[in-house]
């Protein structure tokens, strides 16, 4: 599938100086980036909204990655499944955990807390939400509320980016190929 939207946007100083500190980060020009630059109001705002995101801390960051996968999963956006796998697998996360975010369910390697934060992700993910008053309670009393309201706009946030993402037909940009172990050649 290609993009919907023409990823070569009309080179304003704000694209030029947002895809340097792009290439500089991530090693290339991010393709939301080069979606949103064709109006550079909205790219403007993306990028001190997404700034302001990055300064709560009141969530332990590893629950936040698993929610903001689980929220892109459901949604289906295949480029933040592999940005999120990159980027999480580079700050030191299990790449179990990670590879298996789309099958939570089946997997053994979440402990309940984990699980709780997925299935909240999940359920606010579906349209309409399926959130339960039991399972709000019980992350209620396992992060507080502080961390909850973090919890519930950093899944609401992924909704925004996924279904953007995905609605203009962004996909995978090769971030998880960069972290798999290559297999070893035979002798």
């Amino acid at each position: 599938m290609t993009a919907r939207i023409s990823l070569d946007p009309p080179r304003s100083l704000l694209f030029r100086a947002v895809s340097w500190y792009s290439n500089r980060t991530y090693g290339k020009v991010i393709d939301p980036v080069r979606a949103t630059a064709h109006h550079t109001r909205v790219l403007w705002a993306g990028l001190r909204f997404e700034l302001a995101v990055g300064r709560w801390k009141a969530l332990d960051p590893q629950l936040k990655a698993l929610a903001v996968m689980t929220s892109a999963a459901t949604v289906g956006c295949s480029w933040c499944m592999d940005f999120g796998y990159w980027e999480n697998h580079r700050h030191g996360m299990d790449p179990r955990k990670l590879r298996e975010v789309p099958v939570w369910r089946d997997s053994e390697a979440y402990t309940p807390r984990e699980r709780d934060v997925m299935e909240y992700a999940e359920a606010m993910s579906l349209t309409p939400p399926e959130v339960t008053d039991e399972l709000v309670d019980r992350l209620r009393t396992a992060l507080g509320e502080k961390a909850l309201v973090e919890l519930t706009t950093m899944v609401a946030v992924e909704n925004m980016r996924s279904r953007t993402n995905s609605a203009l037909g962004l996909t995978s940009q090769g971030f998880k190929d960069e972290c798999e172990v290559p297999r070893p050649t035979a002798p």
